[in-house]
């Protein structure tokens, strides 16, 4: 198991995920019912990501409440999404999504939700920003950013 069988794993994903418009209110009811996070399509990535935790190869860095890495930069094979990865139990850094953001959410302790949302996908349309949440347990995430766009940045003043 490593990161290239994970980058393998996800290859058949990311043409859906390219044809996702992040704009769409409705982006993420749509992606958990294409690619349901217990599905069949999604038990190769949702194996590798614990085995990848577990192991210390998915998210190598230790950044508090979370550990984190990056599977890919954006590119040709990642149909120009740059892939994270996190391990989280609890607050991550504001930032914001120039270009919008998809998340694939997997429980891995108690009974977590990521931003008020239980595991699956989420997505953030381009130009929002937020703080990252897991409650009630401990997830393993895979953000998909376009263009592999992200800023590590304070939120917006009122």
């Amino acid at each position: 198991m490593s990161m290239n069988s994970l980058l393998d794993a996800l290859a058949p994903i990311l043409p859906i995920l390219k044809a996702v418009d992040l704009s769409d209110p409705g982006a993420a009811a749509v992606l958990n019912a294409r690619l349901p996070v217990d599905g069949a399509d999604l038990a190769a990535v949702s194996a590798l990501v614990r085995d990848g935790i577990a192991a210390g190869w998915l998210c190598p860095r230790d950044g508090g409440s979370l550990t984190y890495g990056r599977a890919a930069k954006a590119g040709e094979a990642t149909l120009g999404f740059g892939i994270d990865t996190v391990d989280m139990t609890g607050p991550g850094p504001g930032h914001t999504h120039p270009s919008g953001e998809i998340d694939l959410c997997f429980a891995l302790e108690g009974k977590p939700t990521f931003d008020g949302n239980p595991p699956g996908w989420t997505v953030y349309p381009a130009g929002s920003w937020h703080v990252p949440t897991v409650r009630g347990g401990r997830m393993g995430i895979l953000y998909f950013l376009p263009d592999g766009a992200i800023r590590f940045e304070p939120g917006p003043t009122r």
